[in-house]
């Protein structure tokens, strides 16, 4: 895979990709598998007339064979629920519904029990193996686009950008994958990272799946859209997603007004999706607010 570099890095300075530029708000995102509770893509809802992208979780660089999981410069494995979510289920879900998209993130929180820290060992090593790793795994999956979820790093925010930017512009250009995200938080540790790569690379990033529900729980609505009014200045031109989670964690709920929220950034033209963590979470209760975030969606003016 050496030989990549001297290609990739002439492609980066002499070839430009557009980003994306989806004409409406009608997006549905949401993260399954994470936490192995047996969710099946034959659970989970699909109103067809959004689009709508199922995100595998995850797909880590780390070795577990021992005890101690430690981090494999970029040699990927799959570590959501193989035993429901197969390269077979994601290509029979698809054909099923041709409004439906699958990806994978990359990274996430823990394993193990263990945080999962970026930690690669050079930029060109990282690089090489993770395009050979992620390849397969994509290959394997027919997926159509990647996610980036790393929340704990080892290294400086300018080789995060670049690893990750050089990742994703090659994978993009083979038409590996259709297309990225990043899922950065408001944390003081994780969103330099995230913003060292928009500044360099955000014109290849699709979507921002910005954690919101990372905030305090008993955010108001004017809190989150002040929040909200935040991250889309750090993160300008993008695509910032909108989102709440269906476990413990924080943030603005659907109980609390999230709803409300969306109409008020739908107003203003700055809805541009709703994201959910997770399948996982939601399985016990039937998925109900997957449900009325894809039926708010739907009805979307």
């Amino acid at each position: 895979m050496a030989a990549i570099f001297p290609i990739l890095l002439v492609l980066v300075t002499s070839f430009s990709l557009s980003q994306a530029t989806p004409t409406n708000s009608r997006l549905f995102r949401e993260y399954i598998g994470a936490e192995g509770k047996g969710v099946r893509f034959s659970d989970v809802p699909v109103n067809p007339n959004i689009e709508i992208h199922y995100i595998l979780s995850f797909a880590i660089d780390y070795n577990t064979s021992s005890s101690n999981p430690s981090p494999t410069n970029g040699y990927f494995s799959v570590y959501w629920d193989t035993d429901n979510l197969t390269p077979s289920a994601v290509s029979s879900f698809k054909a099923h519904h041709g409004n439906v998209k699958v990806a994978m993130s990359l990274g996430g929180d823990t394993i193990n029990g263990q945080f999962v820290y970026f930690n690669p060992k050079s930029i060109n090593s990282w690089v090489s193996n993770a395009i050979h790793s992620i390849s397969d795994i994509a290959s394997n999956y027919s997926l159509d686009g990647i996610d980036i979820d790393y929340e704990h790093f080892s290294t400086d925010p300018d080789t995060f950008a670049e690893c990750i930017g050089r990742l994703i512009f090659y994978l993009k250009q083979q038409r590996i994958v259709s297309f990225a995200s990043i899922a950065p938080y408001d944390n003081a540790t994780v969103q330099p990272h995230y913003l060292a790569l928009w500044k360099k690379y955000g014109h290849l990033i699709d979507y921002v799946n910005f954690q919101f529900y990372a905030y305090p729980k008993g955010t108001s609505v004017s809190q989150f859209l002040k929040y909200f009014e935040i991250q889309d200045s750090n993160y300008g031109g993008g695509k910032v997603l909108v989102s709440f989670g269906t476990d413990e964690s924080g943030g603005l709920s659907p109980q609390n007004g999230f709803f409300d929220a969306c109409i008020s950034l739908r107003r203003i033209n700055k809805l541009h999706g709703i994201f959910i963590w997770s399948a996982d979470d939601s399985k016990k209760d039937g998925f109900p607010y997957e449900k009325r975030s894809q039926n708010f969606l739907a009805n979307s003016k």
